[in-house]
């Protein structure tokens, strides 16, 4: 039951997409509800965001040589602070009969060793506050509390 981690290949497409589709709504937040419909069109966003970069990287976890979970990781982004070289985590993704197996970390160590590789400073990512298991997933992975996003919703102007 060891777990192996490749890069994607064309062939991994559908399983990406797929994974991607049922796992969006689980990044939605409660301050901004949107419809599984919303959540689905950003991740396809974000998957053709990656597929126009030079220097965008989609790993593949395997189980026993199935697919079982999915990264996305950017490497063309500057950190606006330090203007070093960052690698970014655009989505991560695990099928939900591996999850709490060790998927999500063996690809975040890989992420990890891919950043070293091409020099970068930092590995960052975002993640709702609301998603508790994954907050706690990456702090255990290393991953620190640096900057909050806070969010107030607006009514619209009256007419």
């Amino acid at each position: 039951m060891a777990i192996s981690i490749r890069r994607a290949r064309a062939s991994d497409s559908e399983f990406v997409d797929g994974l991607g589709m049922q796992s969006a709504s689980t990044s939605l937040s409660p301050v901004r509800p949107a419809s599984a419909d919303a959540a689905a069109t950003a991740f396809r966003r974000a998957m053709e965001f990656c597929a126009d970069r030079n220097d965008a990287l989609t790993l593949i976890a395997e189980r026993d040589g199935q697919p079982a979970g999915f990264l996305m990781l950017l490497f063309e982004l500057t950190d606006d602070v330090t203007l070093q070289r960052q690698a970014f985590i655009v989505y991560m993704a695990v099928a939900p009969s591996q999850r709490r197996s060790g998927v999500a970390r063996t690809l975040l160590a890989a992420a990890e060793e891919e950043a070293r590789a091409r020099g970068a400073s930092h590995i960052s990512l975002m993640v709702t506050q609301a998603n508790a298991p994954a907050k706690a997933l990456y702090e255990q992975a290393g991953f620190l509390d640096e900057r909050v996003q806070m969010t107030k919703p607006v009514r619209a102007a009256a007419r």
